[in-house]
């Protein structure tokens, strides 16, 4: 598959879950093509100048009215909410885990007064950035997500477990355990048990790995949150791009890489 044929898919598959929303008589852009050209950015996993540059060189034959570089990405986090039409189905089981994002270097911490994210340690190392929180179904695709700056403690997303506490039991690991207490549906797990979680650890790797979503540029939090809200859909959308596929032992395998721009 070519990636004019990929982006004409991708285009057409959001274009039937984006029906319902009208678009406004002075918009350049459909709703499904923000969101297709969102998607496309977070699959590319490049700054902003990059992507539009890539993206006006190459394939603005399909975009014809793609709008300036800056009105283009305060369009991307203007309508990022739309990207909630995508998300994955709850499932009675899920797990949850948090995912450190670096967006400066810690020795370049406080040089700037708009910087945002605060410094934090992820992975055993220190990052000045945010943590992303996200809650997968047991399928591995994304039902909810938050984010935080960096140093916050993993209990701070308990809020996104209640929201499903009628509808999933939901894995987590010993950092997500409250003194105060926990929501019924969370099943804390201590270390070496409960091996399902780690379902979301190859959905973090993935996206590390396809998306660059370990490290970012932004410096803008409503343009941070974008970037996150279109990854988000876009994971929805490529892991069951041909299906979810079972193998006989129920295992379902999960892979974007085919989809790397």
């Amino acid at each position: 598959m070519t990636t004019i044929d990929f982006i004409t898919d991708l285009f057409c598959r959001i274009d039937d879950a984006m029906r319902a929303v009208p678009k406004h008589p002075q918009a350049q852009l459909w709703p499904s093509e923000i969101v297709t050209l969102g998607i496309l950015h977070a699959l590319k996993g490049v700054g902003n100048r990059a992507f539009y540059r890539w993206l006006s060189r190459d394939y603005h034959a399909l975009f014809p009215r793609l709008p300036e570089r800056t009105r283009l990405f305060r369009s991307f986090a203007a309508h990022r909410w739309w990207t909630l039409r995508l998300m994955a189905e709850p499932t009675l089981l899920g797990v949850i885990d948090s995912y450190g994002i670096e967006l400066i270097h810690p020795i370049r911490e406080g040089r700037s007064p708009r910087q945002i994210g605060r410094k934090g340690i992820s992975n055993h190392r220190w990052i000045v950035g945010y943590q992303l929180c996200w809650l997968v179904n047991q399928w591995g695709g994304i039902v909810g997500w938050l984010r935080a700056p960096a140093p916050v403690h993993d209990t701070l997303f308990q809020p996104l477990i209640e929201v499903f506490k009628d509808r999933m039991m939901i894995l987590g690991d010993t950092g997500f355990h409250a003194r105060e207490g926990d929501p019924p549906n969370l099943k804390v797990c201590p270390r070496r048990t409960w091996n399902d979680r780690m379902l979301i650890e190859t959905v973090y790797s993935m996206l590390t790995l396809i998306s660059h979503t370990k490290k970012m540029m932004h410096r803008v939090v409503d343009y941070l949150e974008a970037r996150l809200a279109f990854t988000v859909a876009a994971f929805n959308l490529l892991i069951q791009w041909d299906g979810l596929k079972p193998e006989p032992d129920g295992f379902i395998p999960l892979s974007i890489a085919e989809f790397n721009l």
